[in-house]
C-alpha cells in the first residue's frame, strides 16, 4: 500500500522538479527582460510560484522518507493498526460502520477510508475486538465498539 502512495508522490516530485528547473527559470528570465522588477507582476508571480514549488518539494520528500520507514512487521496482528479494516458499532447512530485505516493521502471518508491521524482513526488505533472507545468529533462525542477486525496481515494472507 505505501508503495502506491510513494509512486504517486514520486510522480508529483518529478513534475515539480521539472517546473522548478526548466519552466520557472524561463518565466523569470522572460519577466526580467520586460524591465523594471519592482512593478513587474509576471516576475513576482514566477518568484512566488518558485517558493511554493520549493516548499511543496520539501513536504513531499519528507513524506517519502516517512513512508519509507513503514515496517509492516511492526504493525500488530491482533489490534487495530495501519491497513486494518474495522467494523464498529456506533451507539450514538445505532449502526454498524466499516472503516479502513489508511494514510492521510489515501483518506476518503465517503468510501470508509479514514486516516490513522483522524479523530476516529486515532481513537480506534490499538483497540481489539470488543473494546469500546469514545471519539470526539465536530458533531459531538461518539461511542464506538469494535465488532470485527481484519488486519493488514490477514488481508495479505
Amino acid at each position: 500500500m505505501p508503495e502506491q502512495i510513494m509512486k504517486r508522490l514520486q510522480e508529483e516530485i518529478k513534475q515539480l522538479e521539472y517546473e522548478l528547473t526548466t519552466e520557472l527559470p524561463a518565466e523569470i528570465k522572460k519577466a526580467v527582460a520586460l524591465g523594471d522588477l519592482s512593478e513587474n507582476a509576471e516576475y513576482h508571480m514566477a518568484k512566488q510560484r518558485q517558493e511554493f514549488v520549493n516548499a511543496r518539494l520539501g513536504q513531499l520528500k519528507k513524506r517519502m522518507g516517512e513512508l519509507a520507514l513503514v515496517n509492516l512487521s511492526n504493525i500488530p496482528r491482533d489490534k487495530v493498526g495501519f491497513g486494518a479494516t474495522v467494523t464498529v458499532f456506533d451507539t450514538s447512530k445505532d449502526e454498524e460502520i466499516v472503516y479502513k485505516l489508511v494514510t492521510s493521502e489515501e483518506s476518503d471518508v465517503s468510501k470508509g477510508l479514514i486516516s490513522t491521524t483522524s479523530p476516529i482513526g486515532r481513537a480506534i488505533l490499538g483497540k481489539k475486538v470488543g473494546d469500546m472507545t469514545t471519539v470526539v468529533t465536530p458533531n459531538g462525542k461518539r461511542e464506538l465498539e469494535i465488532l470485527k477486525l481484519m488486519t493488514i496481515h490477514d488481508a495479505t494472507e
